[in-house]
């Protein structure tokens, strides 16, 4: 009986020929990531345990929740992180200047790629399986024994295929596809399991577009989300992952606990409705909206800011709506404003943050008042999330969210370009 990806990647890091489902094993890792909410928890357990971090080039340490800082605790979170990078010799600590959302910044600046074993104190740490990597989301105590002793301990999960076939459409993009799928099989429908994505279709995806998908295996439950190293990514990683990238590929007899065909070409602009992303519609009638967020670990990439500037280019947001651009990266913010896509933005009439989370879990930069609508490219549209626990978020890609923008109320691109 053969193995998937995940379950050979797996394996390699625990030093072991083979795992099945189930099988518990301690694995070495090659990243431990943290961020401004949940690396403070670990410290204080790293520091009650009297311990050290074992490698520090193997730890990342990224404000980006609440930053620049909202307030006196989110200083104090930011002050007691940076205080530990220091005294420990983290050599990837980024704060305001150099960070990025975390799952941007990490494959852009080459410290996750192909075969590697990543665990991350944030559930969205998933995203970098896009590069063939096993990365999953853990608690703030696991991520403080992985930086004391480069391990952590994993169940090995079972797996789900997803072949595809085809290509998108025009205005469809992975953001529509994940979309798709979880509305298919539920928020639970990949429960610790693993979503193995293949076919001839994952050819025909974007870099950015699997990225994204990766990025909400975890709103289907998955442990993680991959895809099989081709050539697109290895040309994403060439001259910026900083290790051999390590290529594994499913056996032809590896066992899954179901297959789903999916024809891209036959998806349509999707959005999840309020209050789960299962919630999933391709059609609507009239639902006004008072705020547009573009950005986040999930659409804040440049192909992401292209789409939007695509449809807000020499148009105006709606009159009452808040339109808010987040660029993921410092180094996404400079290519949109090379390529004029800022000028674009803000001749809209939308604003433009510096790089944050903020209010994609209702931190900052975007808080929705009581009963108000919100467009978001972001991956969680739970009761409160964004503020208001009477407000509602309309999970879309770019496109559906520049269009909504453009229109005051949910909105494709079509009925923009056409």
């Amino acid at each position: 009986m053969g193995m998937t990806m995940t379950q050979k990647i797996l394996a390699a890091h625990a030093g072991l020929p083979y795992v099945t489902a189930g099988q518990l094993i301690e694995a070495e890792l090659d990243l431990a990531l943290g961020n401004d909410i949940t690396a403070p928890v670990a410290i204080k357990e790293v520091e009650k345990a009297g311990g050290h971090v074992k490698d520090k080039d193997k730890v990342a340490l990224v404000m980006d929740h609440f930053t620049p800082n909202k307030d006196i605790k989110a200083a104090c979170q930011v002050k007691c992180t940076r205080a530990f990078a220091l005294r420990e010799g983290v050599e990837h600590f980024f704060d305001v200047g150099t960070m990025g959302i975390e799952h941007a910044l990490l494959p852009e600046q080459g410290l996750v790629g192909a075969g590697d074993c990543v665990i991350g104190a944030d559930s969205h740490t998933c995203t970098y399986g896009a590069l063939g990597a096993f990365s999953t989301g853990v608690g703030s105590t696991d991520l403080a024994a992985a930086m004391m002793t480069g391990r952590c301990w994993f169940k090995v999960p079972s797996a789900l295929r997803f072949v595809l076939h085809g290509s998108l459409p025009a205005y469809v993009t992975g953001k529509d596809l994940i979309l798709h799928i979880i509305g298919m099989i539920g928020v639970d429908g990949a429960l610790y399991k693993s979503m193995e994505f293949t076919g001839e279709g994952t050819a025909a995806l974007s870099m950015d577009d699997r990225f994204t998908v990766c990025n909400m295996a975890i709103e289907a439950g998955a442990k993680n989300g991959i895809f099989p190293v081709d050539e697109a990514a290895l040309a994403y990683m060439k001259g910026r992952f900083r290790r051999p990238a390590k290529v594994y590929e499913a056996d032809a007899d590896a066992v899954y606990d179901a297959t789903y065909d999916i024809d891209l070409s036959a998806l349509e602009p999707t959005v999840a409705f309020p209050h789960l992303p299962e919630n999933t519609h391709t059609s609507w009638d009239n639902i006004d909206i008072d705020q547009v967020v573009i950005g986040s670990c999930t659409n804040g990439r440049i192909s992401d800011l292209r789409q939007a500037a695509q449809v807000l280019e020499g148009r105006k947001v709606a009159k009452n709506v808040r339109c808010i651009v987040i660029p993921a990266t410092q180094e996404v913010y400079l290519q949109a404003m090379k390529e004029g896509l800022l000028e674009a933005f803000i001749r809209a009439g939308a604003v433009v943050s510096t790089p944050t989370c903020g209010p994609c879990l209702g931190g900052h930069m975007g808080i929705l008042a009581d009963h108000e609508r919100c467009v978001s490219t972001t991956n969680r549209n739970f009761v409160g999330r964004m503020g208001h626990i009477t407000s509602e978020i309309y999970l879309a890609s770019p496109y559906t969210a520049a269009a909504s923008a453009v229109l005051g109320r949910l909105a494709t691109a079509k009925e923009v370009l056409k």
